[in-house]
């Protein structure tokens, strides 16, 4: 079946979610006149009540009930959708049938996944299948991964246009404000239990390259602890005390700014995205990227970063551990749960890419936007890319396959976003 003939231009799986309502509305304020659209989801009587919530012609979309774990019903929906667009996770346990069914109908896909061990086992069974088909199979479309994978695109192409490539590249995450909901969680308890459970997991985990598909960049070597200005003070026990702790600590400084930095939570998914976007596109040998967190100057950042690494730490671990992880149960957000409107109106987030070229130059991209990055943010994103598969066919990239937003989708995605609200700006530094 050609896509053209095909019932459907989108249908937008888990409709009745919390992040999937968000993106029923952006496409209903989005898709154009005539654009085909259907909710899908396991409970026909809540996509009634998502369809009624929404405005204009929107309401009277097609409602589709279907399992996410019965094969057959999700090989139906993907033979008869041009994209495929779905918010159902955790993705390790639910994703796998819908993106195989999509990967064989030759039908595009994309989703939010964060889950490192969801797409390595996706590269391997549906790779192959989607390049025969001619499908896109993209995840990572939200916060996960799309600020990361597309600001280092456009810090690459800054660095081509001058007749150089990147080498050592990072993103430091300047501010951000906004929650987290109840599927994120969901989806991190199952990744603690899958590690927990199968020693192949771990190893998939830590390799940074393990998503990576043909030429493989370098491995991103551990950040110096620079200390910059001489401290005094309080300032000089702080930095001080985190010095000579540096090798086991995640606690580091910025080189460009001499601000005190700590994990990011999301880096250990996005870099990876990033390192399968270098491997695809070719972004040279000596491209090589971290991810952190930027907490400010001075005893306040030393203390925020130093903080927020043992909050961290032992929240990954209370998940991991029994009777904590029953006491994380009871307060934590559970799936289908969210943030108010009120606090995802307060949601933005601001972000910088900066590399560094092989001539020397260096180069800055601000990723940023008014959106609460998880929620508001996401479902203009994951709206974006999946009306961009379907109107944008002709100006996007060549390929086909298991791939990233940049890979699959790139400055088309990168010029939809500009429309709403996002910063995506790349500059050349001095000196």
């Amino acid at each position: 079946m050609s896509a053209p003939t095909r019932e459907f231009d989108i249908v937008l799986f888990g409709a009745s979610g919390f992040v999937g309502r968000l993106t029923a509305r952006h496409l209903a304020a989005e898709a154009a006149p005539g654009m085909r659209v259907a909710l899908a989801g396991r409970s026909l009587p809540r996509l009634e009540e998502v369809a009624a919530g929404l405005e204009g012609p929107a309401r009277d979309w097609p409602l589709l009930e279907v399992d996410a774990g019965d094969e057959a019903a999700v090989a139906d929906l993907a033979a008869r959708a041009r994209v495929v667009v779905t918010t159902v996770g955790p993705y390790l346990r639910l994703g796998g049938p819908l993106a195989a069914a999509c990967a064989r109908a030759g039908t595009d896909y994309c989703d939010l996944t964060g889950e490192v061990i969801f797409v390595h086992q996706s590269i391997a069974a549906n790779h192959e299948d989607a390049l025969r088909t001619g499908a896109r199979i993209v995840h990572a479309c939200g916060f996960d991964s799309v600020p990361s994978d597309l600001g280092v695109l456009l810090t690459v192409e800054a660095a081509r246009t001058d007749g150089s490539e990147l080498g050592r590249t990072h993103l430091a995450v300047r501010s951000m404000r906004g929650g987290f909901s109840g599927g994120t969680i969901d989806s991190a308890r199952l990744q603690v239990d899958e590690l927990r459970a199968d020693p192949g997991a771990r190893r998939v985990v830590r390799d940074p390259l393990v998503l990576a598909d043909g030429p493989r960049p370098p491995r991103e070597p551990r950040r110096e602890n620079g200390t910059g200005d001489t401290a005094s003070g309080l300032t000089s026990l702080v930095t001080g005390a985190l010095d000579r702790v540096a090798k086991a600590s995640p606690v580091r400084r910025d080189a460009d700014n001499g601000h005190f930095t700590g994990p990011f939570v999301m880096a250990m998914f996005n870099t990876r995205i990033v390192a399968r976007s270098a491997s695809l596109l070719g972004y040279g040998p000596q491209f090589r990227y971290a991810e952190y967190s930027d907490y400010g100057a001075g005893p306040v950042g030393a203390v925020r970063a130093g903080a927020t690494s043992a909050v961290l730490g032992a929240g990954l671990a209370g998940l991991a551990f029994g009777p904590t992880r029953m006491l994380l149960d009871r307060v934590l957000p559970r799936p289908g749960e969210g943030p108010s409107e009120q606090a995802q109106a307060n949601g933005r987030f601001r972000m910088e890419v900066t590399g560094t070229a092989t001539s020397g130059a260096r180069y800055r991209t601000t990723v940023a936007a008014p959106y609460d990055p998880g929620y508001g943010g996401t479902a203009v994103m994951l709206g974006q890319a999946a009306l961009a598969l379907v109107e944008d066919r002709d100006r996007l990239p060549d390929a086909a396959g298991v791939l990233t937003p940049a890979t699959a989708i790139g400055m088309p995605l990168v010029e939809r976003l500009r429309e709403h609200r996002f910063t995506l700006e790349t500059e050349r530094l001095p000196g």
